[in-house]
């Protein structure tokens, strides 16, 4: 019998800037070990917010999860969504990447950020949000292969 799946979503707060060379080097070393631990997912980084995606057995996604609350390089982690899933989202990528960009003019009125979403307090908004990057994500790398 195998053991089954989960996914957790999370956001958290960096404690120092990331430049692309300190993602770069985050980015090798999340693979490396992921593919250690069978752990697949996606990441996002903008204005000093990781969201991130873990997917892999429960042992191995609360084993790292636990590393991450630990990590001098994250505070404020909060789980958005912790789900068994009956088949991996990301199973290609042992830790997907986009950068986010920030748009340099404001928003038009009435426009919502989904990464926004990610941080509020209604459970609701922070999961929807959680399904729509991570549509968008999948679909977006999708696109570009």
């Amino acid at each position: 019998m195998s053991e089954s799946l989960v996914s957790v979503s999370y956001v958290s707060t960096a404690t120092e800037p990331f430049d692309d060379a300190r993602l770069a080097e985050l980015l090798a070393q999340s693979r490396r070990s992921n593919h250690e631990h069978d752990l697949t997912g996606m990441l996002l980084y903008r204005r000093g917010r990781f969201f991130q995606v873990l997917e892999g057995s429960t042992d191995a996604v609360d084993e790292l999860m636990t590393k991450i609350r630990r990590d001098p390089r994250h505070a404020e982690v909060r789980v958005l969504l912790s789900e068994k899933i009956d088949e991996r989202r990301f199973s290609e990528w042992t830790m997907g990447y986009e950068p986010i960009g920030v748009p340099s003019t404001p928003a038009p009125e009435g426009f919502r950020d989904t990464f926004d979403d990610l941080e509020s307090d209604d459970e609701d908004d922070a999961i929807r949000a959680v399904r729509e990057l991570t549509v968008w994500f999948r679909a977006r790398t999708t696109e570009e292969a």
